[in-house]
This record gives C-alpha cells, structure tokens and sequence, in this order.
C-alpha cells in the first residue's frame, strides 16, 4: 500500500532514473521526501532546487549525458518551468515532469484540480512544440505510467508529462512496482559523453543559419506526427450501445465509473470513453464511440477544458454537455447523477 506520490517515486527508481531534481510545493511534497531518501541508497543524485526554474535546468544538463531524470511539481511549480519544458523539447532531450495538479489560477488552494489541461496538451511554453500527455487514474496506473513516459521520452527523444491531480497523488492503494524487462530502445548515441574515436555530438536549440530552424521544424513535426500515430491510448468502457457517453479522465473517472453501474443496474445504457494521452487525443477513437449516442457528458474538474478536444472530436456542439468544477474541488459521484438524470428525461431514455 503505498501513496500515488510515493508510489510514482519508486517507480521512477525502478525504471532506471539516478536523477530527481525538484523543489517542495503541496501536494505532490512526499515525491521530493521519498526522493530525498532513496537516491542517496541506489547511487542516485538528489537536488532539492532553489526553484522549479532551477529544477528544470538541472533535467536538462541530466538529458544532455543521457541519464534517466525526472521532475515533479504542482501548477504554479509547474508553470515556472515552461521554458525549460521547451528547450528541452527543442533540443530534442528525453526527461519525466509530473504535474499533481492543484486549483487555480495563481497560488489557489491544495485541492485537487485538472486545471492545467490546456498548458498540458498546448505545449505551456514557447514556440511549435508538442509533449506527450499521460492520465493515470489510479496508483498502479501512474506507476505504470512512469516506467512507460521514460520509454517514450528515450524513443522519440522529447519530454514527456504525466498530469495527476491532488487527490491521485495522496490517495493509498494497493500497487505492485517492480524491475521490468527493457524495452526495445535505441542507444544514446546522441549525449554529450565525451568524444574520444569519434566526432563530438551537438545538442543546441539557437538555430541562425539560413532556413535550419525551418528544415529543424519540419524534423520536429515529423516526429509528433509520428508520435499521433503510435502513442495514442484510451479506455473503452461498455460504449456499445451507449446512448449517453460519459467522457473523463483522471480522478472523475473513476467517479463516471461508479455513476455508469449504477445506471447500467437500472437498464439505461450508458458508457464511459476515458482518453489515457490526453496528447496526443484520441479523437477518431472519441468519435466512434460517440457515433450512436443521444448525449455526451464531459465531466472535468477544470471550468471547460477537455470539453474543447471533445467538440473537436465530434463536430457536434448539441450533443455534448459540460459538467465543470473548477477552484480544487472534487466532483462528487452525485452531481453526476443529477446530470444524467436530467438528460435521461430530456431524451426520454427508456431502460432496456
């Protein structure tokens, strides 16, 4: 039984990170004390940083050599480290950030948010860059997560986010984390390891000379349509038939899964579509198993985030409906319910 910042830590020790660099903020702080313990017993390198700006920096000069390195904050820390998030994109350097999101905007409150949906998937710093976006839902799922965003970082050579929230990284559950069997991934041929019996490596991002940064962001695109193409992941739950679809990720997840039983007990048909990559988003997918349905029911704990790649995926503004809760607030299995009920009787639903 272990907590989700906890058990995350461990995992990334297990899956071969020597490197954690962050700075304390509520609530994902038992990631940093974890760290600040078990680096030191596996050979690790602990910094606790005067800042998030610091802590990016320092994944970076990490990614550079080609060691595993990863970094946690919540929102605000978050937020301070954009800039690093896109060199180390435009560099093409692989690195971890865990966002356990708290409410906003500015300093909030500690609670539970989802908030962050739009700096997530939009690339939060400057210029055309994209990070992969996972959404774990419970604790075995971000451990899983942590072994699998080091795979994707180290394969297509870019950051990678993994967006929790308040609630994930405190609840306790049962988890299983393990060595696992390595991936089949290429070498570092690229790091700056020193250059004896061959020609020095280059890692930069200040591209000057005539039309490099454009042939530069060609190559990146080319890479994230690549990654659209491979990475995407979600969650079908009883979506066949579905006469209203509820779509969430994260924590309102798993209280859609608990509202979907209770209809489902009664004879309605209702389903559940929970996007994994929240980047890249699974919109072909979302749109499948929307096809039949009367009403789609996004449920977020943000003032209307996901909502916008759900209307993307659909092209039906009619159809979908937003249950938002922002400021920190967890949405209670109740006030989804309520929703449903009302778009039962709207669309005169009848139980099979």
């Amino acid at each position: 039984m272990m907590c989700g910042n906890e058990a995350l830590a461990e995992a990334a020790i297990m899956a071969g990170c020597r490197c954690y660099f962050g700075y304390p903020i509520t609530p994902q702080n038992e990631v940093t004390s974890y760290m600040s313990r078990r680096m030191p017993e596996v050979g690790g390198q602990f910094v606790q940083s005067e800042s998030e700006v610091a802590a990016i920096n320092m994944v970076f000069g990490a990614a550079v050599v080609g060691a595993r390195a990863i970094t946690s904050s919540s929102s605000p820390g978050i937020s301070l480290m954009q800039e690093g998030i896109s060199y180390l994109a435009g560099n093409e350097l692989p690195a971890v950030i865990v966002n356990i999101m708290r409410g906003g905007p500015g300093l909030g409150n500690i609670g539970p948010s989802q908030a962050d949906y739009f700096q997530a998937t939009r690339g939060g710093g400057h210029g055309d860059y994209h990070t992969p976006v996972l959404a774990p839902a419970s604790v075995q799922e971000l451990v899983d997560h942590v072994f699998l965003a080091f795979d994707i970082a180290d394969r297509y050579r870019n950051p990678v986010l993994i967006l929790g929230d308040g609630v994930l990284g405190q609840i306790v559950e049962p988890v299983e984390i393990g060595p696992r069997e390595e991936s089949d991934l290429p070498n570092k041929e690229w790091a700056l390891t020193g250059c004896r019996g061959r020609g020095p490596n280059k890692i930069r991002s200040l591209v000057l000379g005539e039309n490099e940064l454009l042939k530069h962001n060609h190559a990146l695109q080319a890479k994230y349509r690549m990654i659209e193409q491979k990475e995407i992941r979600y969650e079908n739950v009883e979506t066949a038939g579905a006469e209203i679809l509820l779509v969430a990720y994260g924590t309102p997840s798993r209280t859609c899964r608990a509202v979907l039983k209770k209809f489902r007990s009664e004879g309605y048909r209702i389903g559940l579509f929970r996007p994994i990559t929240l980047w890249p988003f699974p919109y072909e997918a979302l749109a499948g198993a929307a096809r039949a349905t009367r009403a789609v029911l996004v449920v977020e704990m943000s003032a209307g985030q996901l909502v916008q790649d759900v209307r993307l995926a659909l092209h039906d503004d009619q159809k979908v409906v937003l249950l938002g809760k922002p400021g920190g607030e967890v949405i209670q299995t109740s006030e989804v319910e309520a929703e449903v009920e009302k778009l039962v009787a709207l669309h005169n639903l009848k139980r099979r």
